[in-house]
């Protein structure tokens, strides 16, 4: 089963403590960290991940990128984020696809759950992609352990004197 999620961007950036506080410096340095943390989400949890993002702050036509293999889409001017995200979760709806949509709007979430998505409020998005943080400094630091351990027990001096070897200094 594919998972796919839909991120109201300007949501989670109004929600997000840490978002939040860099939207009031720069709006685009909280974009882009948005763009960091979901694909750190993406790579652990296999989601293609989508954040949309209103056309009002950024006016235009509507542009879709690629960034950090994470779809990032800005709507057409006189087109919100969430009724994006409604024709999204139409045109991606099928028997083997679950689409999760994160959004801290209510009327939001009662609209895309009607429609057969998942929804999910800013703050579980947020819990999960700590947990997901988590997750990957654990398994750095197993792997750490992973590649430092050999069958033989060695002391320190010995294993300095193998580097010093391996460098050939």
């Amino acid at each position: 089963m594919k998972d796919i999620l839909l991120v109201d961007g300007y949501n989670m950036i109004g929600a997000w403590p840490e978002l939040r506080q860099l939207k009031d410096r720069d709006l685009g340095l909280a974009r882009d960290r948005l763009v960091e943390i979901m694909a750190e989400y993406q790579a652990y949890t296999g989601f293609e991940v989508n954040i949309i993002f209103d056309a009002h702050m950024v006016p235009g036509i509507g542009k879709k990128y690629n960034n950090f293999r994470i779809n990032v889409l800005y709507t057409r001017e006189s087109e919100t984020a969430d009724e994006h995200i409604e024709k999204l979760v139409h045109e991606l709806k099928q028997i083997d696809t679950r689409i999760h949509v994160a959004t801290s709007d209510f009327t939001e979430q009662s609209l895309v759950f009607g429609s057969g998505a998942l929804r999910k409020s800013a703050r579980e998005l947020l819990i999960e992609t700590e947990v997901v943080g988590k997750g990957i400094n654990q398994d750095v630091e197993t792997r750490k352990k992973n590649r430092n351990s050999t069958k033989i027990p060695l002391s320190k001096e010995i294993v300095e004197i193998f580097e010093k070897w391996r460098r050939g200094q």
